[in-house]
């Protein structure tokens, strides 16, 4: 089967579950898979070896200012007429499957040429009822439009009850590892703020990577670091706790590896405030609605998480896509959450929701 992978580029999460899925890919001789990323500039990806020869595009994508999405730029960025160009002419003959990460480029080519689309993405889950903030029409006409599919396949914590399917994590639990510093993942965020809301906690150990840092270096009680896929989840593994916005993957990553999280979502942005309601309700995080050192200080004093064991091996799913039946949402999504494991704090909170239909 020849299949096309699309892939929102904005941020790191949509990409983070991009390898995990070439990786079960590339062991496949019954698969052929090309990557098409849209969403950020070329020289922004990194650690992209997984993905061969991947073709880039513009796409849409959001502006973001000081932690909060930026309508007026937002606006300003999008270039109708080159997404356009970029729908009419990318050309689909040959492929089997479109698989498409919230990417619209591919998933607009793939509506005008009809081949078929199926979306695995955390937005597609969205379409169920599962915890919102912020719901509104302008959201729901995002989530039918932006990245248009014929089947979709929600990825989140849990299924509520409906077709959704867990997230794959490759890193494991290590029970017993020297926890010696707080990881920090704020990219919407301004590195002076940052800094601001680390600096007074001078006892505490805090390691910050950021997109706009250029050199590695060292600020009193502040490490900062340049993005690195394999220097950050060393880094993981070693925190005693994350400060994050409300992305998905590295929300999951954290639930993973028993991680405790603070987070504070991009205001505007409904599927992270969205994340933040789920993770509270559960009693997975904490939040903060602005950089509050007095909210990271009382987070700080609480005790550490219990890791959750989410599937690392998404082969299961590629049977299932490869095998072609794919309007059976339901049976995959039943076979990957059998694959799950849950603390039993957590299983008692998760029994006041309805089992997967």
């Amino acid at each position: 089967m020849k299949i096309l992978y699309g892939v929102q580029g904005t941020g790191n999460g949509h990409t983070t579950r991009a390898r995990v899925m070439a990786k079960a890919f590339s062991q496949r001789a019954d698969a052929k898979v090309d990557y098409l990323f849209s969403g950020r500039d070329p020289d922004k990806y990194f650690d992209m070896d997984i993905f061969a020869d991947y073709q880039v595009r513009g796409g849409l994508t959001f502006v973001h200012q000081q932690g909060a999405i930026d309508k007026w730029g937002t606006a300003k960025a999008i270039r109708p007429l080159q997404f356009i160009r970029d729908v009419k002419a990318l050309d689909l003959s040959g492929y089997d499957l479109i698989i498409n990460d919230f990417e619209p480029v591919s998933a607009w080519a793939a509506r005008r040429q009809g081949v078929p689309c199926l979306s695995i993405s955390h937005q597609a889950s969205f379409r169920h009822p599962v915890p919102k903030s912020g719901d509104n029409i302008g959201n729901r006409l995002l989530l039918d439009y932006f990245a248009p599919s014929d089947i979709q396949l929600g990825v989140h914590w849990y299924h509520f009850g409906h077709p959704i399917m867990p997230p794959f994590i490759e890193d494991e639990y290590v029970e017993g590892l020297d926890e010696k510093h707080v990881l920090v993942y704020l990219p919407f965020e301004a590195l002076e703020d940052i800094a601001q809301l680390l600096e007074p906690l001078s006892e505490e150990n805090f390691l910050v990577y950021h997109p706009d840092i250029i050199n590695d270096h060292v600020q009193a009680n502040i490490h900062w670091r340049v993005p690195c896929k394999k220097g950050f989840h060393q880094d993981l593994h070693h925190a005693k706790g994350v400060i994050a916005n409300g992305g998905f993957e590295l929300s999951s990553e954290c639930l993973k590896l028993g991680k405790k999280l603070l987070i504070k979502p991009l205001h505007g942005q409904f599927e992270q405030l969205s994340n933040v309601i789920t993770l509270e309700q559960l009693d997975l995080c904490k939040s903060m609605t602005t950089l509050d050192t007095e909210e990271v200080e009382g987070w700080l004093e609480l005790p550490g998480a219990e890791p959750i064991h989410f599937p690392n091996d998404p082969q299961l799913l590629v049977d299932w896509l490869l095998h072609g039946n794919w309007q059976d949402v339901k049976s995959i999504c039943h076979s990957l959450w059998q694959q799950v494991s849950f603390p039993e704090k957590l299983k008692r909170r998760l029994s006041e929701y309805p089992d997967l239909e």
